[in-house]
């Protein structure tokens, strides 16, 4: 049936007799469904202090997961069965795909891979160097055993293209391997995911214990994360008489506790009261300090004319003083990190410019401002989103440049990309200083055009090596 999880079920870790024993955790499992909005409940350790721990006690061979995540959600889950397998005393390796090679895969007879497709069929920008490197290789995998779970969003076609991928090269090396395809986050094929984990981990505990069962386990092992109750305080519109979609600002505000903690950079997920199934992710704007979250939010329209359903209720469908739930969600990926106090090149259009505002806003509170931002609009005369607060800004030395692109009006159209390449030596000053650079906006046109131009300044190679040492960073949709 089209829309439902593409499923290859090999017997060994799907099969009927090994999901009795975890036909209750479907059940269980429900409460998730009410909250997908994807984060972790505990705060995590680094990846690699992870792998640094003590060997668990248990004397099974040691599992590998990998993970390749746009969004933090891949990473999320990754996390969550990797904490669940080494409460059960067994060995993981926990590792982002990039840090993934032929020898690492030999060293585990068994691998879980949680990945996510960005755009039309492309792996995230991290794992560049694993597709590039490993899944061009011929390994000898005869024997291994891995399930793959592949996320994506049918909004585009080739959704879960890089999990099938994934799939597709493993068993070709001779594994046994299972994918599952997980539509925007569907809880159907999660509670598949969860069994399918669930089944591995009782069998490695039979294998190690001689057929002894193992500790119990958390039956809802996957947390449904932990929500804030925040009030629509303030609805703004910032583009009046624009052609374009109306893009309006959103203030949430908490009652009654203190604002939860967030990075910038970091998503906040809301469910919809028509479509509590699905959870949606916006980019704060804002940062902890300033008392409130912050989003920025355009009222799509469909191909067919139609609203989009959550930009629509956002925008109009919700009332000032209304409450919803709200889930903060890392996202490790576009988060400032080490590139926290290295010159930044922030580079987005429309509502993108709501993750390139949280960046600017926690330099400019820790008193920094080597930053340039390179943004695009339609119409200078109803479009200028935010212009004031970027102009004072300006004046203030809070931003070190400010270049704007407008695609209509009486001149020349000109759009982001355009005004890159124009900068083209600017820009490579600011690298070779150690500069990072950050992308937020739409996929098509804006995000495209801008990696051919940095492609065109720094080439192949140089673009390369920003990104795997993560001076390279997107958040396009």
């Amino acid at each position: 049936m089209e829309g439902a999880p593409r499923i290859m079920m090999p017997d060994w870790i799907l099969s009927p007799a090994r999901l009795a024993g975890v036909g209750g955790l479907l059940v269980a499992y429900a409460a998730l469904c009410a909250r997908v909005a994807w984060t972790v409940r505990r705060q995590r350790l680094d990846v690699l202090r992870d792998n640094d721990a003590p060997a668990a006690a248990g004397d099974s061979p040691a599992v590998l997961v990998a993970y390749a995540s746009q969004t933090g959600q891949a990473e999320s889950l990754a996390h969550e069965a990797t904490r669940m397998l080494r409460e059960s005393d067994l060995r993981v390796t926990l590792l982002p795909v990039d840090a993934v090679t032929a020898n690492t895969l030999g060293a585990h007879p068994r691998s879980l891979w949680l990945v996510s497709t960005t755009g039309e069929g492309d792996a995230p920008d991290h794992a560049l160097g694993f597709v590039q490197n490993v899944l061009t290789e011929r390994v000898d995998l005869t024997g291994h055993e891995a399930l793959v779970l592949a996320l994506g969003d049918r909004e585009y076609r080739h959704y879960c293209a890089f999990g099938e991928r994934l799939q597709q090269w493993l068993t070709a090396q001779g594994a046994k391997s299972e994918w599952i395809c997980v539509d925007n986050m569907s809880c159907s094929a999660l509670r598949l995911w969860q069994s399918g984990v669930s089944a591995l981990r009782q069998e490695l505990l039979c294998d190690a214990q001689e057929s002894r069962p193992g500790p119990p386990v958390e039956e809802e092992w996957l947390l449904p994360p932990e929500a804030t109750i925040f009030r629509l305080a303030r609805r703004t519109l910032l583009n009046a008489g624009s052609q374009g979609g109306a893009l309006y600002q959103l203030d949430f505000v908490v009652n009654d506790s203190d604002l939860p903690h967030w990075q910038s950079g970091d998503l906040a997920s809301l469910c919809l009261p028509a479509d509590p199934e699905h959870a949606r992710d916006y980019s704060i704007a804002s940062i902890p300090a300033d008392g409130e979250l912050q989003l920025l939010v355009r009222q799509s329209t469909r191909a067919d004319g139609s609203p989009g359903v959550a930009s629509n209720w956002l925008c109009t469908g919700m009332n000032v003083g209304d409450s919803v739930a709200l889930t903060i969600r890392q996202h490790s990926s576009f988060r400032l990190g080490d590139n926290a106090n290295r010159p930044l090149i922030l580079i987005g259009n429309g509502s993108g410019l709501a993750g390139l505002l949280s960046h600017m806003r926690a330099r400019i509170a820790g008193g920094q401002g080597e930053q340039w931002l390179l943004f695009g609009e339609r119409y200078p005369a109803h479009d200028a989103i935010l212009g004031e607060q970027l102009r004072q800004w300006m004046q203030r030395g809070r931003l070190a440049r400010l270049d704007l692109a407008w695609s209509r009006g009486s001149g020349e159209r000109t759009y982001v990309q355009d005004v890159l390449l124009q900068q083209a030596d600017v820009l490579k000053t600011w690298v070779e200083r150690g500069a990072a650079i950050y992308v937020c906006g739409s996929r098509q046109g804006m995000g495209q055009g801008v990696h051919h131009v940095l492609t065109q300044i720094l080439g192949d190679e140089g673009l390369r090596v920003l990104s795997q040492s993560g001076r390279y960073r997107r958040d396009v949709y």
